[in-house]
């Protein structure tokens, strides 16, 4: 069967050269225009043998591809002037090739990575097709072995995390994939429905207990917002198992409304009451104003580095006059003085300590985004499914048909042969 895309390891010239520019932007997994919002390509992660938690750090190769993708476009027009103007003209040319080259590495380097690479890791990968079950199953254990760690800390006060429920959601991950392997369409449309159900009571036990904690400012709230996303993530998975795409998208749709009005109240929590510290001097060479501002463009996409600087100028002024007041408002999900600072002397300094926790605490946030961004663009996927006429589980088989896979390539490309009008829902 013809699928109306074109499946690639290789960023084309043309997206490259749109991302470089600014006239694409990733957003989750997908590459979109910015004017437009029209998706022109989806990424897709490779599959990892171990499930691991995703690193996002950046990878030279890939970045030198994009680069050297882009360069073929000017290097062609270097080649025809050999024959017309001589040896002196080629030279300036590669010169100006050269120059683009160092320009264009700059600028992929200070968007930190426009494709599949940020700072921000994230729980999610980058393509539902490659968030199976297993990997589903492999984050949630993770996950709580996070919280397992954070309940060694907190009984020093005596608070209880209730992993309980943790069994739960894995019998019914487990439940689903023995739905799925079942022959007989009715048993595995039942046992299906049964694993749904169970993802359904956990969407709306762990949206109580994200609100909880939020609600108590607290270090595991992101834990339990993640788990959430993943029970959103394994119903809607259920659904396209059976291909019922419509039911996957709005509930997509509905898990996205949800997860990103918490993330964002966890965002803003970890902003603290006063933004500005992140911009003090002694993390100049890890945190800038233009980091700052891809995080308030999240909250606001209208907003300019300039603008996000005017509203840190009389933060700024009040953090140098009186930083104390800012340690005494500092939310408990960044420093717990009940915890971090037992046994301490009244006339020692937190400041280092908490301050020292700050960049972390960034990376945290932008993790945060990342996840929603991410778990958000899969409606995308789901809508292409329906508009190009292609079941779930050809979607998952889609490959490049005669390319041979560097061993490199971290990513496969989805290109449509039109970009496609899809919304996505927050």
């Amino acid at each position: 069967m013809s699928l109306p895309v074109t499946v690639t390891f290789m960023l084309t010239d043309w997206i490259a050269k749109g991302l470089a520019d600014g006239t694409f932007e990733r957003v989750g997994g997908v590459i979109r225009d910015v004017a437009t919002k029209q998706v022109v390509s989806w990424l897709r992660e490779k599959e990892s043998n171990n499930n691991e938690m995703p690193n996002s750090t950046p990878s030279p190769n890939n970045l030198l591809n994009l680069i050297f993708s882009w360069a073929n476009l000017t290097a062609s027009g270097a080649n025809a002037a050999v024959t017309g103007k001589g040896l002196a003209n080629v030279n300036g040319r590669l010169n100006g090739i050269e120059n683009q080259l160092v320009q264009l590495e700059q600028s992929l380097q200070l968007t930190q990575g426009i494709l599949q690479v940020t700072t921000a890791t994230s729980v999610l990968n980058l393509g539902v097709s490659v968030m199976g079950f297993a990997v589903i199953a492999q984050r949630l254990k993770e996950l709580e072995q996070q919280l397992q760690k954070a309940q060694e800390i907190l009984n020093q006060i005596n608070r209880k995390i209730d992993l309980s429920l943790y069994a739960n959601f894995r019998a019914a991950i487990e439940l689903a994939v023995n739905a799925f392997t079942m022959n007989k369409t009715e048993n595995r449309r039942s046992s299906a429905l049964q694993a749904i159900n169970r993802f359904l009571e956990a969407e709306h036990i762990y949206t109580e207990y994200t609100d909880i904690e939020i609600e108590q400012k607290s270090q595991i709230a992101d834990k339990y917002l993640l788990t959430l996303s993943l029970a959103y993530l394994a119903e809607a998975r259920c659904y396209l198992e059976l291909e019922e795409h419509d039911t996957a998208f709005r509930r997509f749709q509905e898990g996205s409304k949800v997860i990103r009005s918490r993330i964002q109240k966890y965002v803003e929590l970890l902003l603290t009451s006063n933004p500005a510290v992140y911009l003090q001097p002694q993390f100049g060479s890890h945190i800038d104003l233009r980091r700052l501002t891809r995080i308030y463009q999240w909250l606001d996409p209208m907003l300019d580095e300039n603008a996000v600087f005017d509203m840190q100028r009389m933060n700024l002024f009040m953090l140098a006059q009186d930083p104390n007041k800012w340690v005494e408002s500092i939310p408990a999900a960044i420093w717990d003085s009940k915890v971090d600072w037992v046994g301490k002397a009244f006339w020692d300094d937190p400041k280092p300590q908490i301050y020292a926790r700050l960049p972390k605490t960034l990376e945290v946030v932008e993790s945060m985004i990342e996840t929603n961004r991410r778990f958000e663009s899969y409606q995308t996927e789901v809508q292409a499914i329906s508009q190009l006429g292609i079941s779930f589980h050809d979607w998952l088989k889609l490959t490049p048909s005669t390319e041979i896979k560097p061993d490199d390539a971290e990513l496969m490309y989805i290109i449509p042969s039109q970009p496609l009008n899809l919304q996505i829902s927050s």
